[in-house]
């Protein structure tokens, strides 16, 4: 596919999917909804890729953002349509092959074997913290602001953020954000554990980079796949003890694998272990 508004790559079972319009804020639009699904749809597909990592391009002439939410022409654009379109002109987007429980926008991300690292270094609106939310791992620049946006569009709360949030950070605070539509920083979204981790400008890029590096070479990829559908498929229908039940499963499953025997053995000779 000829990518015109995300750019994506891969190396170092690392692939970079960057929302690219940075010149609008990395505004969404129908087309960058059908590359975005298309580049998660590859990630998730390519053996060597073990990290996905999803970011907003800088703008040299001004202030970085992640992702503004819906570009403000498109939202212009369903009022002179009368109704909500969303400029796909009927295509169906690809989109990783998942869980039927998690097989829609963006809760595809949740049912990937590939885990999500989203890299929020602007502000975040609308579908932009609808991107981050559905991420499993989140860092942040210190001080951009985040929103819901929806409300104050007229919206209800956008694509499961209602599910999710709450599971997130607790109903109180979810609620807060989802009914009000304020604007609050990446500080606060840290403090109710949103993030991971907050940090300077200049020292985003290079925590995120020894992040994923570290996860993708040196933890195992068997183990992060099992985890990450521990995680959130025991959240969607999990009980304590059947949850037991299906760990000591993989447990004995995973134990004749190679990972285990890198694993084990890089314990016993005390070095990082190298998937």
């Amino acid at each position: 596919m000829e990518l015109k508004a995300v750019r994506y790559e891969v190396g170092g079972h690392v692939a970079r999917l960057t929302l690219d319009r940075p010149e609008r804020g990395n505004a969404w639009t129908g087309r960058m909804h059908l590359e975005y699904r298309w580049a998660m749809t590859e990630a998730e597909a390519d053996p060597d890729v073990r990290v996905v990592v999803v970011t907003g391009a800088e703008n040299p002439g001004g202030r970085t953002a992640f992702c503004v939410g819906a570009d403000a022409k498109a939202l212009e654009g369903h009022v002179d349509k009368g109704g909500y379109d969303d400029g796909l002109r009927g295509a169906e987007p690809p989109m990783p092959q998942v869980d039927p429980a998690f097989a829609a926008d963006f809760a595809f991300q949740l049912g990937m074997r590939t885990p999500v690292v989203a890299v929020v270094n602007g502000a975040a609106a609308g579908v932009g913290l609808v991107i981050a939310c559905f991420a499993d791992v989140r860092f942040a620049v210190r001080g951009a602001k985040l929103t819901t946006a929806a409300p104050k569009l007229g919206f209800p709360a956008e694509y499961g953020l209602s599910w999710l949030l709450p599971r997130l950070v607790g109903a109180g605070r979810a609620a807060d954000w989802l009914l009000s539509g304020r604007v609050f920083l990446t500080d606060e979204a840290a403090e109710v554990g949103l993030l991971s981790a907050v940090l300077a400008p200049d020292e985003l890029a290079a925590h995120v980079d020894a992040y994923v590096t570290d996860l993708a070479r040196h933890v195992s990829p068997a183990s992060v796949a099992a985890t990450k559908a521990q995680l959130w498929g025991d959240l969607l229908h999990g009980d304590p003890a059947g949850s037991v039940r299906r760990s000591m499963v993989l447990l004995r499953e995973m134990s004749t694998g190679p990972d285990f025997v890198e694993g084990s053995r890089a314990l016993s000779e005390r070095r990082r272990p190298e998937f």
